[in-house]
């Protein structure tokens, strides 16, 4: 990661607009905070927010079917704690000098940072892994799609943001899209999904994911990877108790290869550059703008089907991934 300056580091908070226009370049600038200077992190790529949403999307992709791989040779507990533990210890060692730095920040705002953490990494995905267990990747791939709806009303709710006209029809076209690819362009495998009380997790896990997605413009002003080191690291710590408790209830994993393989790749894409991609894409564009690219998931998801198992590429998978396109354009256009 280079050093440098990091030119979009201010808080996008209305109540900065009067300040923005004297924000230098690699200035944060907050109301009651002196000015500090930022790394940059990501070079050409932190500046564009739609293909870091879209790695995301991808990212997450990946994490929603191996989630439910690996039942049976991880419990869901166990897998949330060293997916975090594990993305913690790989940024540490490039984030330890800005969280030296920025830690009299995080103290004074070690409240809203532990909310943060409990609700973005601990409960969202605990939830999600334990309604893999019982629910079907399909399933699962479909009620993400409705994230965008939860974030909606959850920065409705917290700030009184409104979807514009134009970002509800995006994310209704997206989401019907959504519901073509899944449903293989069927009214009649739609009408025989099934729902059980995995899929009730998977909705309260997409609940807290809207949370944390509304709330991250109340980020203090710290560096992006002591923001992430944090989260990791709070994560994990309020997992552990569950852990124990599930350990002690006999549910062990299985250390085979299959399941060294799954963490690597947790630690790595969804977690550790799955959040650094989603909340510098937040940051430059918005919450309810970014929501509908969670509808990019079960397209991924799709792809990787046909390019890794060899599934065939049909007429609805056009038709599907023609109108998440066109949905996530409409939405995200000013």
């Amino acid at each position: 990661m280079r050093r440098g300056d990091w030119s979009a580091y201010a808080v996008r908070d209305s109540s900065c607009a009067a300040l923005s226009t004297q924000v230098r370049p690699g200035e944060l600038v907050v109301p009651g905070v002196p000015t500090a200077k930022s790394d940059r992190v990501g070079g050409w790529l932190f500046d564009q927010p739609y293909l870091l949403l879209s790695l995301t999307s991808l990212f997450w992709a990946g994490n929603t079917v191996l989630g439910r791989f690996v039942v049976g040779h991880v419990p869901p507990m166990t897998l949330a704690f060293v997916r975090w533990g594990g993305a913690f210890l790989i940024l540490l060692p490039f984030a330890a000098g800005h969280l030296v730095r920025d830690w009299p920040v995080i103290r004074k705002n070690v409240g809203m940072l532990a909310l943060l953490a409990v609700f973005g990494f601990s409960a969202y995905n605990t939830m999600a892994y334990y309604g893999l267990q019982y629910t079907t990747a399909i399933n699962g791939l479909l009620l993400q799609s409705i994230g965008p709806l939860f974030v909606a009303l959850w920065t409705f709710v917290l700030f009184g943001d409104r979807l514009t006209l134009r970002q509800a029809g995006g994310i209704c076209v997206s989401l019907t899209g959504v519901v073509v690819i899944i449903c293989h362009g069927s009214i009649a495998v739609l009408l025989s999904i099934a729902f059980n009380r995995g899929d009730i997790m998977f909705v309260i896990a997409l609940i807290f994911y809207g949370f944390y997605t509304a709330m991250l413009r109340k980020r203090p002003p710290i560096h992006p990877l002591s923001f992430l080191l944090v989260g990791m690291a709070g994560g994990a710590l309020f997992l552990i108790p569950a852990v124990i408790v599930e350990v002690a209830s006999g549910r062990t994993m299985i250390f085979d290869a299959e399941s060294l393989l799954s963490f690597a790749f947790i630690c790595i894409f969804p977690s550790l550059l799955g959040y650094l991609f989603l909340n510098r894409g937040i940051e430059l564009i918005g919450a309810n703008r970014a929501a509908p690219f969670i509808h990019l998931v079960p397209v991924f998801g799709s792809v990787l089907a046909i390019v890794l198992l060899g599934e065939r590429f049909e007429l609805y998978h056009a038709v599907g991934y023609g109108l998440v396109f066109t949905g996530i354009t409409v939405a995200t256009r000013q």
